[in-house]
């Protein structure tokens, strides 16, 4: 379940507390490149709130250090017994 905060917190969370004029945010399309899904996916992960983005015009942004955190996370590994 992700964490219920402002989105704007959120955002800040994912982008690393880093002032906003340094972090580089991503396109939906580009975030979908970078995970090798469809802009759907992407989409759907943003409206779940899985993926903090920020809302410009019609169109998201992500964060990009978020998009390298949820794979992170997502990450199953083979662990030995």
């Amino acid at each position: 379940m992700p964490d219920m905060c402002g989105r704007f917190r959120c955002v800040m969370a994912a982008a690393g507390e880093r002032p906003l004029n340094e972090v580089q945010f991503l396109t939906v399309a580009e975030v979908a490149a970078v995970m090798r899904v469809s802009k759907m996916t992407v989409y759907r992960l943003v409206h779940s709130g899985h993926l903090p983005a920020i809302r410009v015009g019609r169109s998201f942004r992500v964060p990009e250090q978020a998009v390298h955190e949820y794979l992170r996370e997502s990450y199953v590994g083979v662990e030995s017994a």
